[in-house]
């Protein structure tokens, strides 16, 4: 017998003071279905990267991040396919894991009453009601509150099963025939102006070399011709737009793919969210196109910190070999 909801969400509740924050102690579990129809299911804490706790301290900002992984990322990072996933968090979700779990194919968000309770959504309520569930809706994500104990389920937001959801730049898959140097001239050649990334690895369930390329664009389900204000207006740290990057990552996740993490290459400097999770994705080194670009200085800042300490290396197109 297949697991409930309520066992996948008592998983997370199960290991959240696992977790080294010593104030948002939070917790996830992914259920969903490999290629091959297996059943798996990921659970995590939030955590800082060792190799961040160990040469950097878990109470340094870096650039405007912290240097934690967030339970919900990490998941996604851990999973072996996320597409038409379910995840089980025992806090509500902030904008930057709903984006994420928007981008990996999640389909069901369950929430634990508890972190209803909890003075964190106290505090981060109104991102939570006005930016994550927004960006849920317009992805197509269902979000339920659960209670295991009287084994009940609450709809907080439900989406038509059959709703079609804007994609505005999907992410392309290309075999990976040229040298990673060529495939990344041609890249640039196309998009001129648009932050990309692009990642080599391994298509699990095609079993082949593939180039995947993720170029920035709006959260799933939001235009940039019908949707401009709202995307030219960032809510405090966050915003509407999910980044090249972090695309990478989660839509390798979605598609079952093992990145190589000796040919990940972004067009301009990634964001200090985007390096902290590369590290949690437990890559060390970026190749980068133009280390004078980036979205804002945080990421400028980011970068410093992470190479002064070691920890993630970034080298210009030049220096990239095959």
């Amino acid at each position: 017998m297949h697991p409930t909801p309520f066992d996948h969400m008592q998983r997370a509740v199960d290991v959240v003071n696992n977790s080294e924050h010593p104030q948002n102690k939070i917790a996830a579990t992914i259920a969903g279905e490999d290629f091959d129809g297996s059943h798996y299911s990921v659970v995590h804490t939030n955590f800082w990267p060792e190799i961040i706790k160990g040469r950097i301290g878990p109470d340094t900002r870096i650039g405007n991040a912290s240097g934690t992984i967030h339970a919900e990322t990490a998941c996604i990072l851990k999973s072996p396919c996320t597409e038409g996933a379910s995840i089980f968090v025992t806090d509500p979700i902030c904008p930057n894991c709903a984006k994420n779990i928007a981008e990996a194919g999640i389909r069901n968000v369950y929430i634990d009453h508890k972190g209803f309770e909890k003075d964190f959504l106290t505090r981060r309520r109104e991102f939570f009601e006005h930016m994550s569930l927004a960006i849920c809706e317009k992805a197509g994500i269902n979000v339920y509150e659960i209670r295991r104990r009287e084994e009940r389920i609450t709809p907080i937001l439900e989406t038509a099963a059959n709703r079609a959801v804007h994609i505005e730049t999907p992410v392309e898959l290309q075999e990976a025939h040229s040298s990673f140097v060529d495939f990344i001239a041609k890249q640039e050649r196309l998009r001129e102006d648009t932050p990309f990334a692009i990642g080599f690895g391994h298509e699990r369930a095609k079993d082949r070399t593939i180039a995947l390329i993720a170029p920035t664009h709006p959260v799933a389900g939001l235009s940039s011709r019908l949707d401009s204000d709202l995307l030219a207006r960032p809510d405090g740290k966050y915003s509407y737009i999910m980044e090249p990057v972090n695309r990478l990552l989660m839509n390798a996740a979605r598609l079952g793919i093992r990145l190589d993490h000796n040919h990940l290459y972004s067009s301009r400097l990634p964001t200090a969210r985007e390096q902290v999770n590369l590290i949690g994705a437990d890559v060390h080194r970026l190749h980068v196109g133009n280390l004078h670009d980036a979205r804002d200085l945080s990421a400028y800042e980011a970068m410093r910190l992470l190479e002064s300490k070691r920890v993630l290396a970034f080298e210009a197109l030049e220096d990239v070999t095959t």
